[in-house]
């Protein structure tokens, strides 16, 4: 992790970034390819698309000049009978006797090009925002703001696994028995503060604008590739056969779908959503003691916040949805760090995100909680979501970030508020929503 002098970097407010289409691919490949520079990612995806893109030109162009070959024989032939000339009607039938055969040949390599060259165009990741700082992996994100302060225990803290093991709040080995690992049952308090969560959280964002929505749990392979690339993503995901759906792994993905193949009004723009969902991911790779417990599982519930723009106003919007995360985060009087995400770091959707992350004295780091992202037209082109002008209809932007994903909020209130016998303070605005209990009660 980078730490500058200033613990701001520069947020200011960039032009909208150029829509990645084959035109782009045509015209401005230059950009592309610099922008893989900045990710460190070699050009031959890039270099691909372009000879693909030739090749698919070049044999709808052949094909064309053939039906217009084909178009004056007919003409040739009917001239000729029209006149009596049998054997030139003759002759020139058999001159254009193939020519059917050489349209379909080329019809046929012309959509295999197209077919493997937007295969390989959906696999391209979005342009960068210019502010995204270059690095190899997350040892480079660079830190944004710090928010609350890091409390000095007078005694030695536990980790979250310790606090639900003696409290009794969540059992793993029941949930495991009748689904696998990873899954669990939470009880008791905790499990009411869970809901307290998600209940104040949508609270927070219906009073800043937000409409609330509760999405379908699953989605259909087109809408999923909508909105993000699937062979970087279905390896995390639960399918569902044999419909050939998804599970989905966050309301981020049916609420930006929601709108797809819709031409919006621009008297609608910014939609702004918040969602309420459970989530389910596959979680794979983490080991570490800290990713144990309720920390990285693979079903969680989440209230993210989604918002649909006019290109214009999405850099403004992308900061509005990150302080409604940092205020939200603050209200609950919480320790943590926003970060700006490097290059390496970042994923194929995002132009560039910001991450919370939340300090756990329990084990002695600070992980994510939140991550935020500016989107910009890249879900919309694959989606086909566009907005009405009078000049023709153009992509929107899209922006999604978490407000809380509850299992890991409940991890940095239960390490961050925990008292020497093993308690747990309620944070004070969630006390109304627990019939204003103070201390979380112990099962054991």
């Amino acid at each position: 992790m980078i730490f500058p002098d200033s613990l701001k970097v520069n947020s200011d407010v960039q032009e909208a970034i150029i829509v990645l289409d084959i035109t782009m691919f045509r015209e401005n490949a230059g950009q592309i390819r610099a922008d893989h520079d900045r990710r460190g990612i070699p050009h031959d995806s890039i270099d691909e698309i372009i000879r693909l893109d030739e090749e698919w030109r070049k044999a709808q162009y052949d094909a064309d000049q053939i039906r217009r070959e084909r178009n004056a024989a007919a003409k040739g032939i009917a001239e000729a009978k029209k006149s009596g000339d049998s054997s030139r009607a003759e002759e020139i039938l058999s001159e254009v006797s193939n020519l059917g055969e050489r349209i379909a040949e080329l019809s046929s390599i012309a959509e295999e090009c197209l077919r493997k060259r937007d295969s390989l165009r959906m696999k391209v990741p979005n342009i960068l925002h210019p502010d995204v700082p270059i690095g190899e992996d997350d040892q480079k994100n660079t830190l944004h703001s710090l928010h609350g302060e890091k409390l000095e225990l007078d005694f030695e803290a536990r980790n979250h696994n310790d606090l639900i093991e003696m409290n009794g709040w969540v059992d793993q080995a029941r949930g495991a028995k009748i689904t696998g690992s990873r899954f669990y049952f939470m009880k008791g308090d905790l499990a009411r503060m869970e809901m307290a969560l998600q209940q104040y959280s949508a609270d927070f964002l219906i009073d800043r604008g937000y409409t609330l929505v509760q999405p379908p749990l699953m989605m259909n392979r087109e809408a999923y590739e909508g909105v993000t690339d699937l062979s970087d993503f279905e390896t995390v995901m639960y399918g569902i056969e044999p419909d050939n759906y998804y599970l989905i792994a966050t309301s981020e993905h049916p609420l930006t779908a929601m709108r797809m193949d819709e031409v919006i009004e621009p008297n609608e723009l910014p939609v702004k959503l918040v969602g309420v969902s459970p989530c389910f991911r596959r979680e794979v790779g983490a080991h570490g003691l800290s990713d144990r417990g309720i920390w990285r599982v693979h079903q969680f519930t989440k209230i993210e916040q989604i918002v649909i723009c006019h290109p214009d106003d999405s850099w403004g919007h992308h900061e509005e949805l990150l302080q409604n995360a940092v205020d939200l985060w603050d209200s609950l009087g919480l320790h943590y760090r926003v970060v700006n995400i490097c290059t390496g770091d970042m994923g194929t959707v995002a132009a560039k995100k910001y991450d919370l992350e939340a300090w756990l004295p329990g084990a002695g780091s600070y992980k994510e909680v939140v991550s935020c992202s500016n989107c910009t037209d890249y879900q919309a082109n694959r989606l086909r979501m566009r907005y009405r002008t009078k000049e023709g209809n153009e992509s929107v932007h899209t922006l999604n970030s978490t407000a809380v994903a509850t299992s890991r909020a409940l991890v940095a209130i239960m390490e961050q508020n925990q008292l020497k016998d093993g308690r747990v303070r309620v944070p004070e605005v969630l006390r109304p929503y627990m019939g204003e209990k103070e201390i979380l009660e112990s099962l054991k």
